[in-house]
Parts: C-alpha cells; structure tokens; sequence
C-alpha cells in the first residue's frame, strides 16, 4: 500500500545499500507524498528521481516548480535547498528499485507473482497463466488477475496499452501496489534481459518463474554486447524465484541448469524428453485446433496425472507455451480443471490471430513475432498445417537496437516467402528508409522479392491486394499494437489486426 515516508527514510535507505554518494540542503523530516521520473506527473510533496538517455535539466525544473519535497540524481545540478534536499547517488539504476520498495514496501509478500523469461513466446505463456488464474479466482468469488506484459497491463486500476515487455520499476511498483490494494492475489509478467540487466525488477520475488528459450537476439552496442551477456541477463531471473520450471527443448541446457541452482525448487517442460516433470506428447491440430497430451510426474505436492488438454489459440506454435503455463500452474498448485479450462478459451492480443477473407480461401495472420526464433518456428508450423499455401509478409525491424534482425530476419521472409513488403516498426530516431533498404537488400540476396513501403498501414493494404487463394499473408511485430514509435514519439496508427478487419 502506497503511504507517506519522509526525506531521511530514504536517506537512510540509500545509505544501507551503499548508494549515496551525499546530501544537499535540508529538512529531511519533510514528507514524500509520491515517486517518479516523470516531471509531468510531480505533485506537491513527490520525489522525483533524475533518469533516462532523453533527460533534460529543464524537466527537473519543472518538476521542482511542480512542488517536488526532494529529488535524487547521479548528477550534481546545485538545486538543493532547505526544503527541498537533492540526493546524489553512485547509481541511478540501481538506486531506483531502494527507492520504490521504500516507498511501497515489499509488495511481492502481498501479491504472488509470476515471472516469465525466454527470446520468445512470453506474452502468449503469460496469457495462458492469466487465463488459468483468472479460472481458478472466478471460482472462489475472487478477482481478475494483474497483467504486465509487452502488450497491455491491467492491475485492478489502470489498464493500458504497454511500451515496455517489462515496466520500469516505479511503474511495476505503481502497478503492484494497485493490485494488492485492489484485493487481486496474482500478477504475471514477462521479464525481459534488459528489466534484469538495469535493476527493472530488483527486490521483486518470484512465486514462480519459466525460462521458455533462447536465441540470438538483442545483441546491440545499447542492449546486449553479446550473447554471453544476453543469456546471463536472463539467468539472473532464477536468483528472485521460489519455484521455476525451465525448457529441456532449448538451446544451452548446462548454463541453464547451473543456474537454476539458485531457485530452492525447480522442475522441467519438454516436447522430447520423457523424462521431464510436464511432457507434452501425441499434439496434433485440426485446422488449426491443437490438442495434446500431457504427463505429470514428480512434482511436489502433487499427485502425477496423464491427460489431454485443448488450446484454444491457432497451431501447434504454441505448444511449448502451453506446457510452461501448465509447469508454472502445477509449481503454483491450481487444480487441474481450472488449467483445461483456462487454456482452452486462453487468448494472446495480436498473438497468432487468423483472419480470413469471406469465401474463407484467403488467410491472415497478424502476430507479435519479431525475432529470428519466432520467425523461424512460425514458418516451420505453417509448413506443416498448410503445406499448399504459399507465403507473403509485411514486416519492418526497429530502430537504434536488435541489428542483427535485418540480416536474419530479412533472409528467413525472402526463404519462405514469394513476395515481402518492407515497413516501418517502431523506427524511432533512426531513418526508415535506411533500416528498410538493409532489410530489402537481405531479402534479395536470399532469393526473394520485396518491395518499399514506409507506411505500415499502406504496405497492409497493398499485401491483401496482391493476394490469391492460395495466400497466406504474415503480419508480424505489431500485432494489436495502436502506436508506431517515429523519432521520440509514439503516434497513434492502426493496429494491423484493425487494417486486415477492414480490407480482407
């Protein structure tokens, strides 16, 4: 719960963590009434903590005018004053996780939180979790469960469209402390390499965590300088969980392992090995429809179990999901009918989502799939369930990070598909052309063809009018998302869900 705390508690707090550096000016029994970095939203009596590649000074000022009571800050700026004291620190990233779980306390001993980790598929395992724990509250007269995912996040009180796969830690502390006031007993939340790379989630424990996989990904000069350092910022997850379950499917099993050491109890998912604690086997999909059995055994607390289970998103892609939300619900002791049911009707916004033209010959699929795993494993499934169909796509990658995506992303669309529209996704300060000609020219090397359109909505359009009945169009990156970002905004647009509704 959300209370006032004064100037000197966080001092202290600060100090205990070996993060301050020194104080300037006074009054630290001045109350602080609220947190952020955001100068937009000080009030009278907030701290406001100093942070982010865009900072300005000028957003200081504006926070103090706005009636700041303190603010914290790597830099040294000569504001501080009587009433207003000004707190340097050694580490402004670090520092931030003190400040939040000072101000809100240990909100993870109130709520049970759920943690999910991998290159991809997190969104749609944590909509299967939810789904699954939203069943097993109905049924008790409790609530709907809390959500932080790079889709959307829902807490009980704010529900809204997301810019991060992780929030930043004042807002996931904001987003926790309304769900515990707001009666709700889970949250499940995806958590990327950058959240436990830069501190995003420091002090939060985990009730239960999942490590789906691991690809190349992210390895960028502002991201991950290396895979080494991508992987080891994933297994940092098992250090903040009390149970987790891991994929025996996935690449880099020993380095795994090793570090799931760190989590008192653990148990393991696989398609492949019979010998794992959840294993999927005899899956099979009916245009589209996916069932599978599945086999329990050796877990603690419960008793081993031999069942078939219905998903009810598209395609086999998303068997490896289901079996982690089956893991993280075992490891979270659900009853087993509210795991067949929530999985059953479980749904992912823009996640695998099938349109269909209106004879039903012609085929979309929109899908948050960014990365050369998820493309990968998209087409490999296609291939299998449609193997007549031949394959467009209207795809982009972003700017200013993931690097590696144009050349591989670029190559595996002018494999598989007969034609590819290059677009904008999320750009930001980098020039769209420039990003769409280097993924263009990958394309061509690899054999296809493609073409030039910046904007998204128009590449859209142009794709469904060069389809055919025998055409499955691939609409990955965005899926429901109703924002590009272009320079340092985020500008509203259609989703490619919305595009597709109104022109196939």
């Amino acid at each position: 719960m959300s209370r006032t705390i004064t100037v000197n508690a966080l001092i202290d707090a600060l100090r205990r963590a070996k993060l301050l550096v020194k104080v300037n000016g006074g009054a630290y029994s001045e109350d602080i009434t609220g947190v952020t970095y955001n100068s937009r939203e000080v009030e009278a009596g907030y701290l406001f903590v100093c942070k982010g590649a865009h900072f300005r000074e000028q957003y200081l000022k504006d926070a103090l005018a706005a009636g700041a009571s303190c603010y914290v800050s790597e830099d040294l700026y000569g504001y501080g004053t009587l009433l207003c004291p000004e707190i340097i620190v050694s580490d402004i990233r670090r520092a931030m996780p003190v400040i939040a779980e000072t101000y809100y306390g240990r909100l993870s001993d109130s709520l049970r939180v759920v943690g999910i980790t991998g290159t991809k598929g997190k969104s749609t395992t944590a909509y299967f979790v939810r789904a699954i724990l939203d069943d097993s509250m109905a049924a008790v007269g409790g609530h709907r469960t809390a959500i932080c995912s790079g889709i959307d996040n829902y807490d009980g009180v704010i529900e809204e469209e997301s810019h991060l796969t992780t929030p930043e830690i004042m807002e996931l502390y904001q987003h926790m402390n309304n769900a515990v006031n707001s009666g709700i007993r889970y949250m499940t939340m995806e958590v990327s390499s950058q959240a436990l790379k830069y501190d995003r989630v420091d002090g939060v424990t985990f009730e239960a965590g999942a490590f789906l996989n691991i690809g190349t990904d992210h390895i960028s000069e502002i991201e991950h300088p290396d895979f080494n350092d991508y992987l080891e910022s994933k297994l940092r997850l098992f250090a903040q969980c009390r149970k987790a379950a891991i994929n025996l499917d996935c690449d880099e099993q020993e380095r795994i392992r090793a570090a799931a050491e760190a989590c008192p109890y653990v148990i393991a998912f696989s398609q492949k090995d019979e010998t794992a604690n959840i294993y999927g086997y005899d899956i099979k999909s009916v245009e589209g429809k996916v069932t599978m059995k599945v086999r329990c055994t050796d877990v603690e607390g419960w008793n081993d179990f031999d069942e078939e289970f219905t998903l009810g998103t598209f395609g086999t892609i998303n068997v490896e999901n289901a079996l982690a939300a089956i893991s993280i619900a075992t490891l979270l002791g659900v009853p087993r009918e509210y795991i067949h049911s929530g999985l059953e009707r479980a749904t992912s916004p823009g996640r695998m989502e099938v349109f269909y033209s209106e004879d039903g010959k012609r085929i979309a699929i929109v899908d948050y799939a960014h990365n050369k795993l998820s493309y990968e494993k998209f087409f490999d499934t296609i291939k299998d369930e449609f193997p007549d169909k031949k394959m467009m796509i209207v795809f982009g990658c972003p700017g200013g990070k993931a690097f590696a995506r144009r050349e591989e992303l670029g190559t595996i669309a002018g494999q598989n598909c007969v034609y590819s529209i290059i677009t904008e996704e999320d750009y930001g300060e980098e020039d769209v052309n420039k990003i769409c000609e280097e993924i263009a020219g990958f394309v061509r090397a690899a054999g296809g063809e493609c073409e030039i359109i910046t904007d998204r909505v128009e590449a859209i359009k142009k794709a469904i009018t060069l389809m055919d009945d025998d055409t499955i169009l691939f609409l990955p990156g965005k899926g429901r998302e109703t924002r590009e970002k272009r320079g340092i905004q985020y500008i509203d647009t259609p989703s490619d869900a919305d595009v597709v509704l109104e022109y196939l």
